[in-house]
C-alpha cells in the first residue's frame, strides 16, 4: 500500500513540474510579424507591337515582300519567285529564360513547290542589302531558346527579327510540271488567287 502510495506521489509530482516549466516557458513567446516583398519575373512578349501574352490567341498580320524578277510583274507570284516576310519579336520585359517555337505553313495547296526554305535572324545594326546568315527551314519549324543571364548586371533581352524566306521552286526535284504551273496563272485570273501562308508562334518559359 505504501509503494502504491509513493508511485501516485511521483506521478502526481512530475505532472505539476511539466506544468510549471510550460507556464515558465510561455512567458518568453514573444508575437513577430512582418512584411515580406519579393518581385516576380516579368513574362510579356510583343510580336509586331501586340502583346501575345495576354490573351491565349493573338491574330497578327504578316505582309509578304516578294523579291523583284525582271521577267515578273512586281508584287505577284510564279514559277522561281522568291520572297520573304519580317517577324519582329519584343522580349524586353522577359525576366526569365525562355522557348520559342514558330510553325509555318503555306496554305495554297495547289502549289506544293512553294516553299518555306530559310531564315535569318537580322543584326542589330542590320542594313537592307547586307549579307545574312541563313538558316534552313526543317519540317516547316523555327524553334529556339534564349537564356536569361543572371550573371549581368542590369541585363534584358533585347528585340530582334526573323526574317523568313519562301521560294516557288524550279529544280530536279520539282513536283509541278509546266502545265501546273499555266494552271494556277490561269486560276489567278479567273478567281484572284492570292498566296496565304499561316506563322503559329508559341512561347514557353524554361523551368528546370
Amino acid at each position: 500500500m505504501l509503494k502504491k502510495a509513493k508511485i501516485l506521489l511521483l506521478t502526481i509530482s512530475l505532472t505539476t513540474c511539466l506544468g510549471l516549466m510550460s507556464s515558465t516557458y510561455s512567458r518568453y513567446v514573444a508575437s513577430a510579424q512582418s512584411d515580406i516583398e519579393a518581385q516576380f519575373s516579368k513574362w510579356q512578349i510583343l510580336v509586331d507591337s501586340i502583346d501575345v501574352t495576354s490573351n491565349s490567341q493573338s491574330s497578327i498580320n504578316i505582309s509578304p515582300i516578294i523579291e523583284e524578277n525582271e521577267f515578273i510583274a512586281s508584287n505577284t507570284i510564279a514559277p522561281s519567285s522568291t520572297g520573304y516576310f519580317d517577324i519582329i519579336i519584343d522580349p524586353t520585359n522577359v525576366d526569365v529564360s525562355f522557348n520559342y517555337n514558330i510553325a509555318l505553313n503555306v496554305l495554297n495547296e495547289n502549289i506544293p513547290d512553294l516553299l518555306i526554305s530559310k531564315y535569318a535572324i537580322l543584326p542589330d545594326n542590320y542594313i537592307e542589302g547586307d549579307s545574312l546568315v541563313f538558316t534552313p527551314i526543317v519540317d516547316s519549324n523555327i524553334s529556339n531558346s534564349l537564356l536569361f543571364n543572371k550573371n549581368e548586371a542590369g541585363y534584358t533581352f533585347d528585340p530582334f527579327t526573323i526574317r523568313i524566306y519562301f521560294e516557288w521552286f524550279e529544280g530536279t526535284n520539282e513536283i509541278m510540271n509546266d502545265e501546273d504551273d499555266a494552271n494556277i496563272g490561269t486560276l489567278a485570273v479567273n478567281e484572284n488567287t492570292v498566296l496565304e501562308m499561316n506563322a503559329d508562334i508559341t512561347f514557353e518559359q524554361i523551368i528546370e
